[in-house]
């Protein structure tokens, strides 16, 4: 991924902006331009509050080039409280603590190292929700 690349994701990454439609008030993430509800363009982007649950998950232990140094770890879809449901890289937690229904908050964090430069690539992931005060 290019600079610029990452520099046009960064809501998405590190804040998680989507989409709500001005149609039908579905919530989306990733933004996209059409509505997978309801067809229709026109969406407003949605600042998603980062807290959800574990849906499913599974642990990485042949990990892809890039993403040898985090390995073994645990991917999870992860239902946000808006609804939508997303991918990430669980963080912060052993694979054999995670569990279906657990609460997580997202956070920021790399997520590999690109090219010979070095560019540190951050984003999101999640990790078990911390106990309020």
């Amino acid at each position: 991924m290019g600079i610029a690349q990452n520099w046009r994701l960064r809501n998405q990454r590190y804040a998680l902006v989507g989409e709500v439609c001005n149609d039908c008030g579905s919530k989306i993430f990733p933004p996209r331009d059409v509505c997978p509800y309801c067809a229709q363009p026109a969406q407003a982007p949605f600042q998603f509050s980062g807290q959800g649950e574990v849906f499913s998950h599974t642990t990485i232990y042949n990990p892809p080039v890039g993403f040898e140094e985090f390995a073994p770890y645990t991917v999870a879809l992860v239902k946000l409280e808006e609804g939508p449901l997303v991918t990430a890289q669980l963080t912060d937690v052993e694979p054999e603590e995670v569990s279906i229904g657990q609460p997580v908050e997202m956070v920021t964090r790399k997520i590999r190292e690109d090219g010979p430069e070095g560019l540190i690539i951050y984003g999101y992931k999640f990790r078990p929700k911390l106990e309020e005060v």
